[in-house]
């Protein structure tokens, strides 16, 4: 294991996360055209950053800083690690950062339309959990000798773990189209609402039932339950946000400007979902790490 490179992963997998904060900051603020043109704002590299072009660049300026730690990280990749599908890995989250980039140029180019603004949201939390799943395979937990777990006769933990991971990404694809479907001063689209609230049912029952079967049945390998416990924790907090949202949310359209509450509590909700999706892959990394599987299709290739 290269500590150095694996502490490297664990900073721009926190500077992807603050990117994620800066990217819901400026939805939620309705600074997506703050500026009419791209890359630049207003015709400048550094403007002065007042109003919700404080938002819009400073979103922008931590995304080019995200781009350059991945750039970095590739190379970092290349001349450290050893392993060619990790290398692979790197590669790929670089050009999902350039294709994110790119996207959030479409977004203003073409006038926040709802597909590209959606996609731009959803893609983001792929990079995340993709630097999130680096972050794992990098670590000492995931390199060292594991014997394998024997998986217990009822629900199969690997494909309980990937409908989980599945599931929240759906939902986390029906959030991002709702939260750009209507701008502060407008009303959520109902159909959109009831889509997002069903999806938040499946997301419970899906996931409440794969960490409670890996507490059950593991109860004595903290490298399963550490996560699947935090899952569930996340995941409680993560109902209470959304709900929260929509009280808020349902006043916005009659106050005068997005006020701070709204905008707090959605931004918030954003990135507690960044952190359920990105626990529930680490706890389906590990299952698949640790427990030897009853179909041999399902079973991990070789480190």
């Amino acid at each position: 294991m290269n500590k150095g490179l694996h502490r490297y992963i664990l900073l721009v997998t926190g500077a992807t996360f603050f990117l994620l904060i800066a990217g819901a900051l400026v939805t939620s603020n309705d600074a997506g055209l703050a500026t009419p043109d791209w890359p630049l704002s207003n015709g400048q590299v550094f403007p002065k950053m007042v109003g919700n072009l404080f938002w819009e660049h400073g979103h922008r300026l931590v995304a080019t800083t995200v781009g350059l730690l991945t750039i970095g990280l590739v190379i970092y990749l290349f001349r450290r690690e050893g392993r060619g599908w990790v290398r692979r890995l790197g590669l790929l989250a670089l050009i999902a950062v350039i294709a994110q980039g790119l996207l959030g140029g479409l977004t203003v180019k073409l006038m926040l339309p709802l597909a590209v603004s959606a996609a731009h949201a959803t893609l983001a939390q792929i990079f995340f959990c993709t630097m999130v799943s680096l972050s794992v395979f990098t670590s000492e937990g995931w390199q060292a000798d594991r014997k394998g777990l024997t998986e217990k006769a009822g629900l199969p933990l690997r494909h309980l773990s990937v409908a989980a991971t599945v599931t929240i990404f759906l939902q986390l694809i029906l959030g991002a189209t709702l939260r750009h479907s209507a701008p502060w001063d407008r009303f959520l689209p109902n159909e959109l609402v009831i889509a997002h609230i069903a999806g938040a049912v499946a997301v419970t029952l899906v996931l409440g039932t794969t960490a409670l079967l890996i507490v059950r049945r593991y109860a004595g390998d903290s490298y399963l339950t550490k996560p699947a416990w935090l899952a569930m924790a996340l995941l409680v907090v993560q109902l209470f946000l959304g709900l929260a949202a929509y009280i808020t949310r349902l006043g916005s359209p009659n106050d005068p400007q997005p006020l701070n509450p709204m905008i707090g509590i959605t931004v918030a909700h954003v990135a507690c979902g960044a952190l359920v999706f990105a626990t529930t892959i680490v706890l389906t990394l590990r299952v698949f790490r640790s427990v030897r599987a009853s179909d041999p299709a399902f079973e991990l290739a070789p480190v």
